[in-house]
């Protein structure tokens, strides 16, 4: 489902050749300043791209030389662990003796078979699988065929300077917690995330194509509404499990990046966790803190 492309830590466009002096991506960027030299840049990431969305606008660049450490949602040692795969997949497996048809309604069933059939999926093999799993397979599959690459995603990116950099690396949860997430959605969450990856499909490259410009441009509103704000609207559950919750266990621990003589700190996170009035951004505004978006190219000229 996208909002995980762009909310969880969990190459060239199919028939597109991009223009050779593209305009450098202008990602979601913000500062919050707290006491002292502290402050914490929120980065929002899109969790698969492709080799012609990089470099970055100068905004980015700056705010990473101007950090001490880096902060993900995942530690690059958790990425990296060979435990993440092993134990993602140890929990969507069925061990009940249950099939997937079992979990969905008759009409997300239907067009699952669809789909299946469509795209050369393994149904059969899916059977065996939990809900949260087949959705983000679906996802996942979907953005691969637009040419998006979860090895250039944005975490990726910065995992790597990071590591070159010589800066010190963190994550905002671990992998069981991560995995949790997932594992713990109700049959209710886990439809729900099978339907909107299916929904998203229906609508094929165009959707993702739209909300991969969004990013590109920095476009918080569009990203908000057609994203965001729909998913919260028609998947109420879903979104509260991957965005809400985990955006309200997140502000204590950048509230301590933001105490006296921290210095700076980037953080990526996906761009879901920082948009509308339970994102990441509004809540730190909520507790005083000072937050200014940071977008040199989106200045409007002076008259």
């Amino acid at each position: 489902m996208v909002g995980l492309l762009l909310g969880s830590g969990v190459v060239q466009a199919r028939g597109d050749a991009p223009a050779a002096k593209a305009t450098p991506p202008v990602p979601l960027l913000w500062k919050v300043t707290g006491p002292g030299d502290s402050r914490v840049y929120l980065l929002g990431s899109f969790h698969l791209l492709r080799a012609q969305d990089y470099p970055l606008a100068a905004d980015v660049d700056q705010a990473f030389a101007a950090s001490k450490r880096v902060v993900f949602e995942l530690s690059p040692q958790d990425m990296q662990s060979p435990q993440l795969t092993q134990k993602m997949l140890q929990a969507a497996v069925r061990t009940d003796g249950t099939e997937l048809k079992r979990d969905l309604d008759p009409a997300t069933w239907t067009k699952l078979q669809a789909y299946a059939t469509a795209n050369n999926l393994p149904l059969a093999q899916l059977q065996g699988m939990k809900s949260w799993f087949v959705g983000l397979t679906i996802t996942l599959g979907q953005f691969t065929k637009m040419g998006l690459d979860p090895n250039l995603g944005l975490d990726r990116h910065f995992m790597q300077r990071a590591a070159t950099a010589g800066k010190p690396t963190s994550g905002l949860e671990d992998i069981d917690t991560q995995i949790g997430v997932l594992s713990g959605m109700s049959a209710a969450e886990q439809q729900q995330m099978v339907a909107e990856a299916l929904d998203q499909a229906d609508k094929a490259d165009a959707e993702g194509r739209k909300l991969h410009d969004a990013w590109r441009r920095g476009d918080d509103k569009l990203l908000w509404t057609s994203m965001a704000a729909q998913m919260r609207g028609e998947y109420p559950q879903l979104y509260k499990r991957i965005n809400t919750e985990r955006n309200d266990a997140w502000v204590p621990k950048l509230q301590q990046y933001l105490q006296a003589g921290q210095g700076g700190t980037l953080v990526v996170v996906g761009t879901l966790h920082l948009l509308g009035d339970d994102g990441v951004v509004d809540k730190l505004k909520a507790k005083g803190f000072k937050v200014e978006r940071v977008c040199t190219g989106c200045a409007k000229p002076k008259r």
